[in-house]
Order: structure tokens, then sequence, then C-alpha cells
């Protein structure tokens, strides 16, 4: 594992913050041990693609590159967390971030390690307030870990949420000796939690053609009251779904500790009926509808086991993101890749129009790259309030903005609106756009550099969605400060130079209104 003093610094400053308010214990805050005795490489730093900040030396998020940014694109930040696979090291610290559509970060958690991860970071509402979700925890990736199939959590992971002041309001895991998956964390009207979970059971393989010694990755939905972590729900797939309705061969598992991943699901959402989930099965290409009280599969859309028939450019495989919109629609990713291959049929967002009285499903909206990408694994597709589609494309380094008609493969730059790319050995399971305000619990950073008869003042803070200027205050004591320099807020970290010798100095954060809403501690050149 990494043992560089930078991560020893960082993993201290996170242990010992004051924003966990949970009685227990951080979960999710060490990485899991590698079963190769591979060590996943240190993040790259100190790059032209990583950020570095004067009041803030701790954080160093990853920088994007803005391809296009068109009228009609929405307003509202973008919700990434970056990481990469143990093979290479990711440009930048891992963690949840924050970024406006310039690519500016707003708000930044890095975690300790690259082998931690965050996950479905993303703005929900509990209790009527908007409140900030992700997974963190350790990723299967090889050759770092080859002890379960690839994109599995490791033991030990959980799901995290934070307040509007950036404090930690709870931490919840799965039940039964389950592990918390990686792909959905959906909180309900109801304040409950809809959660993955995966456990390897043990089963002879052979009839299936894998290992007699082997197990099948199991996954199990769970639904549990936030307050209390009572588990309301439980539903496994070993019980409602045949193994032989899988695409992923059991020959598979002699490369992943013998543990086949037949199921693979990645996402749970509500329906028009609020006694029904929808849920997609990457490994089978089937999107189901499942009513809770019964625990019965109620339809089946794709897969070997269709109770739809496919209208020409409505197929998909190895799906991601299912959900269920308005009139009949169905938005999912569609990845059209096994992980492997990265030719053939080009990614892309996918909306479906079912008909029940035919049992058809039709082509409605599609979302291509501009220039066209397959996916290895992972990605969402997020309708907008505006009618304006955002997609992530998972294990491909873009986030996209799209008008509501969409495009196709063919015309892929039709109602392209926006598009970012990552560095490119960073990855984000899932794209978000949101709107958010942030007020945090801790004050502004302050720090000063001096040369000649100028002193320059750095000011930031992480994760204020509402400073729009900086006021540098100084002083010969730390008593008598006045005012020296006002200057409008310019990206995370705001540069001034003032010609006061102080040698107190202080920063104070305005908000549109010209109200202070924060002021740094007084420090001395």
């Amino acid at each position: 594992m990494p043992s560089s003093f930078f991560f020893q610094e960082v993993e201290e400053f996170l242990l010992n913050a004051k924003s966990c308010h949970c009685k227990k214990p951080k979960c999710g805050a060490k990485p899991y041990p590698s079963n190769t005795g591979y060590v996943t490489p240190d993040p790259i730093i100190h790059s032209s693609q990583v950020w570095s900040f004067i009041s803030e030396p701790k954080l160093h998020p990853m920088k994007v590159v803005i391809n296009k940014f068109e009228p009609g694109t929405s307003k509202g930040y973008i919700f990434v967390a970056p990481y990469g696979f143990s093979s290479q090291p990711i440009y930048g610290q891992s963690g949840s971030l924050i970024l406006e559509n310039d690519g500016n970060p707003v708000w930044f958690r890095p975690l300790s390690s690259p082998n931690l991860m965050n996950t479905d970071f993303r703005v929900q509402r509990y209790r009527h307030k908007p409140v900030l979700t992700f997974w963190q925890g350790t990723l299967v990736t090889p050759p770092a870990y080859t002890n379960a199939p690839g994109g599995s959590s490791e033991p030990g992971s959980c799901y995290y949420i934070l307040d509007k002041h950036y404090k930690v309001i709870k931490t919840l895991s799965a039940h039964r000796g389950y592990t918390s998956d990686i792909h959905e964390f959906l909180i309900t009207p109801r304040n409950t939690a809809l959660f993955l979970s995966t456990k390897a059971v043990p089963m002879d393989l052979t009839p299936y053609g894998g290992p007699a010694d082997g197990f099948v990755q199991d996954f199990a939905i769970q639904e549990v009251d936030i307050k209390t972590g009572i588990l309301l729900f439980f539903w496994k797939a070993l019980d409602h779904i045949p193994l032989t309705d899988s695409y992923q061969p059991a020959s598979s598992a002699t490369d992943t500790g013998n543990i086949w991943d037949a199921y693979h699901l990645n996402s749970v959402g509500l329906t028009d009926n609020k006694e029904d989930i929808l849920v997609s099965s990457r490994s089978m290409w089937t999107i189901y509808k499942i009513n809770k009280p019964s625990k019965e599969i109620v339809w089946r859309l794709g897969g070997k086991s269709s109770d739809f028939t496919f209208e020409s450019g409505a197929e998909f495989s190895w799906q991601h993101d299912a959900r269920f919109l308005s009139d009949n629609l169905i938005s999912l990713f569609d990845d059209n890749s096994n992980g492997t291959s990265l030719s053939g049929p080009s990614s892309h967002g996918l909306i479906l129009q079912l008909d029940f009285s035919r049992m058809t499903a039709s082509l409605y909206r599609s979302y291509f790259h501009d220039p066209n990408v397959t996916v290895a694994s992972q990605g969402n597709l997020q309708s907008l309030p505006n009618g304006n589609k955002f997609v992530g494309w998972g294990q491909s380094p873009y986030f996209s903005e799209f008008r509501e008609p969409g495009n196709t493969e063919d015309d892929p730059s039709l109602n392209f609106l926006y598009d970012a790319a990552m560095p490119s050995n960073n990855y984000s399971y899932r794209a978000y756009r949101h709107k958010w305000v942030g007020r945090p619990y801790y004050p502004p950073k302050i720090a000063l550099r001096s040369s000649d008869r100028v002193v320059t003042v750095f000011a930031s803070w992480n994760g204020s969605t509402e400073t729009t200027e900086w006021q540098v205050l100084a002083g010969v004591k730390r008593t008598k400060l006045s005012l020296v320099s006002t200057a409008e807020k310019l990206g995370f970290e705001t540069s001034i130079d003032v010609k006061a010798k102080g040698p107190y100095f202080q920063v104070k954060a305005l908000n549109r209104k010209g109200h202070v809403i924060g002021k740094s501690r007084i420090i001395k050149i």
C-alpha cells in the first residue's frame, strides 16, 4: 500500500475531521488489503492535469478539459467521483468532487489512498432537505485485487449522507452478511434507502461450465429505514433469476477467486407504482420490474427471457442505470460492451418506449458521444428538470449534456451541448448535474506570500457556493485589523495583491448581497 508522507497527512486529516457526527467510527475509511501483493501507484500530484492550491495544500483534485460548452447548457454543478484502476496512477486524489461548468472545483473531499473510492456521488433529499450521498470503500480493480469479480465492493464499505454544511449525518451498511455494493444508494420519499449488496455463495459451477469449488456472486436488494437502520425489504437474485439466463460465462470465475459474476445488478429505481421497483442486471442484459410485497418479477425487459419484443434500435446489452420515466418510458445507459471489447456498436444513452398492449419496446431517444465511444463498463443517463439529458460515460473519461431530442450514431453532433474530459487514467462510475447550496461548517482558508513591498493573499473556502467576493483585512495587531482590499472571487482560490504591511492578515467571504458569511483565522506573515 502507498506509504508516502502525503497520504499519511491526508488520512490523519480525514480521520480527525469534525465533519463526522456519527456515533460510530467512520466506515470505509481504510483500504481493503490487496490479495495479490501488488502495490497500487500513488496518484500523480504534480501535473498540469491536477489542481494545487496555496491556501489548501492538501487538496489535489484532477483538472478536466472542456471540449464543448454551447448555449442551452444547464445551470447547476457537476458531481463526479474520480478514481482509477490499480494498474495505473490516477491524476489527482480519488474522492468526491463538485465542479462548475468551466471545470473549476467547488468542493473536494479527498480520500487517503488510491485503493479507496467514492461512487454514485450525487444530491438527494432526506427529510425534505438536500443532502450529498455516496458509497465509500475499496473497489475490486485488478491487478491489486483479483479475489472477486471486477467492479465488486470489498468488505468494510458503506454509504454516507452529508448535509449542506458537509457534516456526515449518517452512515449505513448492508445487512445479513452482505457487502454494501458500489452501484446504487437511493433515498426514497419515505426516507428509506434502497441499495444493492453482494455475497459470494458457494456452489458447484460445473453444470454451467465453471469450477466445482466455485461461488456465485449473489446480489441482494435491501431497503432500510435511514433513521433507525432497520431492514425493511430484502430480495435475493439467486431466489428469483435463473443462472442460465446469464451472458457472463461461468468459466470467467477462475480469474476472480472462483466467483461467477452471473448477475451484476447495477441500479435500483422507483416506478409509477410505489410497491414496484426497477432493477438492472448487466450480466443478464435485463431490466426487471419487481413487486416488493410479493417479491415476484412483474416483467422482464431484454435478455434471454424477455417479456417484450424489440423494434429496431431498441436493443441493448451490458447496460447500466435503468430509470422509469413518465408515460411508460425507460431510460438507461447502453454500454454495448462486455468489459473487454471496445469495438463494435457504440455506447450511448437510450430511452425506450414500452407498449404494454403489444408488449414491445421501441426506440424513443438516443444520446451518442461526439465522437462515438465504446465504454467497457459503468455509465449513466440523467434526465434534467429542463428536459436536457446528462450522461456520464463510465470507463471513458467524459461527461456530457444533450438537448432532449438527442442524436444518432451517424450524427452525434446533433443536440450535443456540453462535453468535458477527465485525465486519461481517471474514471467516474456515474456523473450527475444538480443544483446545490453548500455552507461549510468550517471557516475559509488563508495563505500569504510576500515579495518586495507586495503581499499576495490567497483565499479559498472549500464547498462554499455563496461566496462572490473576498475582503482582505490587515493590521499591526490582531485586535486592530482594517479593510485593505476587496476582490471578486475567481475560481476555487483567489489571489489578491495588497501593499499593506500587516503583519496580521485575515480574509472574509461575502455573498452577493455583500453580507459576511465566513471569516478565516488571523495569520501573521
